[in-house]
């Protein structure tokens, strides 16, 4: 079994190196049209610059899983904005592009918790359906659109799981085939359980992306990752990629749900040892605080584990 470690957009042991560097709607709309295109271009260069220099970094650690920002271009699906960033940067992007394919680094996105399918309101979907493209239309400038995912939830149940469950399977008929194609769906921590996720994946053809903690945190007394697993690892299947799992560890019993600094290798322990029992080959993303240092911090501590051996930065085999 090969497991890689990955981290999430911000490389903390790098200085001043935010892939996320903003500009509000508020302050673009005080500046005056050359201000405007001026600042739009400024903050996007420093945001590519910046994941270019993390791609760099990754590669030096040997750290093969990476999300890219989904803050990389500021305003873009704004409707006040919408502007063409693909033009002036696409040198820029291009490079990213070809250095992650010349390194075999796998690359994602994760959209926030507003990008959601599951709402009664069209421009609720609408706004979805823009937000996925823009992702798309970012991977596709880099030239990554074949091989890096946009992850994200189910979305809200809004009172009625079973009536949002069916508007998700009738709203995502309006996302294009070709950005489905690159979307997997997250079990989350509060309403879509691993079950009821993976029914939604299985019956839409996407693959599931299963996070551990998330699992803990909201399953029925009946459901078991040990019997979900190889269901959620065949829907991978059609893609060519190595499932992928999300690992973090509660940051305290009080916040269970939130995040810890680092990731705590015995909360992990029981999932581990299913994956080496299966002689199952995965990418865990690390969504840590700690981001780089977490996702290090635990190759290391698994690898202090008798049988398993450290083969690269943020890799090992057991």
């Amino acid at each position: 079994m090969i497991i890689r470690f990955g981290y999430v957009s911000h490389a903390l042991a790098l200085w001043d190196c935010s892939p996320a560097k903003s500009l509000t709607f508020t302050r673009w709309k005080q500046l005056d049209e050359t201000e405007r295109k001026e600042q739009l271009l400024y903050v996007t260069r420093k945001n590519l610059e910046h994941t270019l220099r993390m791609i760099h970094y990754n590669i030096a650690q040997e750290i093969h899983v990476y999300r890219l920002s989904s803050s990389i271009v500021p305003l873009a699906t704004h409707p006040e904005v919408l502007w063409d960033y693909r033009t002036p940067f696409k040198d820029l992007l291009t490079e990213i592009g070809q250095l992650v394919k010349k390194n075999k680094l796998r690359t994602s996105f994760h959209p926030n918790q507003f990008t959601l399918f599951t709402s009664d309101k069209p421009h609720i979907t609408d706004n979805a359906v823009g937000d996925m493209q823009y992702h798309y239309d970012l991977l596709d400038a880099m030239g990554l659109a074949d091989e890096a995912i946009i992850n994200i939830h189910v979305g809200g149940a809004y009172g009625n799981k079973q009536a949002a469950t069916e508007r998700f399977h009738e709203n995502i008929k309006k996302l294009p085939h070709n950005v489905k194609k690159r979307m997997t769906l997250e079990n989350d921590d509060k309403t879509y359980t691993t079950t009821e996720t993976l029914e939604i994946c299985k019956k839409e053809n996407i693959p599931m992306l299963f996070d551990y903690h998330h699992y803990i945190a909201n399953k029925d007394e009946d459901e078991h990752f040990e019997d979900l697993l190889p269901e959620i690892f065949d829907t991978w299947s059609n893609v060519g990629l190595h499932p992928k799992i999300h690992v973090s560890s509660p940051k305290t019993e009080k916040e269970f749900r939130s995040h810890a600094d680092y990731v705590d290798s015995e909360f992990l322990m029981p999932l581990l040892l299913f994956l080496k029992n299966h002689n199952a080959n995965v990418d865990l993303m690390i969504e840590a605080k700690k981001k780089d240092l977490a996702a290090i911090k635990l190759c290391e501590d698994i690898s202090k584990i008798r049988g398993v051996k450290r083969i690269g930065g943020a890799t090992i085999e057991w």
